[in-house]
């Protein structure tokens, strides 16, 4: 026997597993599929609990915004257009879910290379050994052409680029979101780090033209974000810094010009957990009231599930 004393377990207080207040109930497990079910159907055995319920919850919430006419905001890293998944969002442009869509600097590259060429993403690791990475003249001579027009007519850099698409008539522009934004004259704002994008690595980049065409976007931008309002939705889908730190920044402009930009959903996308998403879009935002959501998974099957759940629900 033990020299030590051991607690008596014989005396604890118990209750009633029925007084206690649990938080799964069968009534929200999962359903099992059956073949030849409807999306509908698949959508609703999904289980209500944890992040399945609040995928759910997610979707009623874009529903309702829509059919209130409020405020919805997409930011996007360039990921996700190189994952294939431009039509998806094209779709949710031209449903009027996707009110403002925001890019960081390398989104335009993918999107007007995928709309010329109908080709993008070079392999990186074997072009970077002799020096070649980026140095295709192609993309750089279109985009910087487009920057150069938008300059003399004080555009911004998304409805630039997305202008030059259209009239050039280029060959995939069905596939292009700057295109779909300045078609739609939905704002489509680009959000440039000076030395991030390979067209910067060319001569004929203006960092002028550049910086005064990104700065007019972030005031569009800040516009748009000023018309939040409790239940409008902001998606963050895959930028891991610069998205969410200029989305911090035009709210914070919105709510010192006074605007009622408090209340509102944000739901972030990504792979795995990052910080400044976490913080910026998650949490601080809705400080005051609304809800932040955070979904992990890869955004070639999370935005289609999205996407069709939403378009299914309307």
């Amino acid at each position: 026997m033990s020299q030590y004393e051991q607690i008596d377990l014989n005396k604890i207080a118990t209750y009633s597993i029925a007084q206690r207040l649990s938080k799964v109930t069968i009534a929200d497990f999962a359903k099992p599929y059956k073949a030849g079910a409807s999306f509908q159907q698949f959508f609703d055995s999904l289980p209500e609990i944890l992040v399945g319920a609040d995928f759910k919850q997610l979707v009623r919430t874009v529903v309702q915004a829509y059919h209130h006419q409020q405020q919805m905001i997409a930011m996007m890293g360039a990921h996700v257009i190189k994952c294939g998944l431009s039509p998806l969002i094209i779709q949710l442009m031209e449903a009027g879910i996707i009110r403002c869509l925001a890019l960081n600097g390398a989104g335009i590259i993918h999107d007007c290379e995928v709309a010329n060429w109908g080709t993008t993403s070079e392999d990186v690791a074997e072009a970077l050994q002799d020096g070649s990475f980026g140095m295709a003249s192609e993309t750089p001579a279109f985009i910087n052409e487009a920057l150069q027009f938008g300059q003399r007519h004080q555009l911004g850099l998304g409805e630039a680029v997305g202008q030059k698409i259209v009239q050039s008539n280029c060959q995939f522009q069905q596939l292009s979101v700057l295109a779909a934004g300045y078609r739609l004259k939905i704002p489509v704002t680009v959000h440039v780090a000076i030395g991030t994008d390979i067209i910067h690595q060319h001569g004929s980049s203006d960092g002028g033209a550049i910086g005064e065409l990104s700065y007019r976007d972030f005031r569009i931008f800040a516009a748009q974000v000023a018309k939040l309002t409790a239940g409008s939705l902001v998606f963050n889908f895959g930028s891991a810094v610069i998205l969410p730190e200029v989305f911090l920044k035009a709210l914070s402009v919105a709510r010192n010009l006074g605007y009622p930009a408090h209340g509102f959903v944000t739901a972030n996308f990504d792979m795995i957990r990052h910080y400044r998403p976490q913080v910026n879009v998650v949490q601080r935002p809705t400080q005051t009231g609304g809800k932040g959501y955070y979904f992990i998974g890869h955004h070639e099957i999370m935005i289609p599930l999205l996407t069709a759940a939403i378009l299914e629900a309307l």
